[in-house]
């Protein structure tokens, strides 16, 4: 599980990143990928999976 910010969340469209807490990469989400519903600078933790465009943040929770 890694831990991290929600940096960007665009409610309307469905996507957004999140900033890793430890290393500083930023990884897109999905709300396919949500468990709750998240807000900018929300506190987060997240599992990473492997997506047809790169790493996307899965099961994304609040912290």
């Amino acid at each position: 599980m890694y831990k991290g910010k929600v940096k960007f969340f665009n409610e309307s469209r469905g996507f957004g990143f999140i900033q890793d807490k430890d290393s500083a990469n930023e990884y897109f989400v999905h709300s396919s990928g949500l468990v709750d519903h998240i807000w900018e600078n929300d506190e987060v933790t997240f599992e990473l999976k492997e997506g047809r465009r790169g790493v996307n943040a899965v099961n994304v929770k609040k912290a």
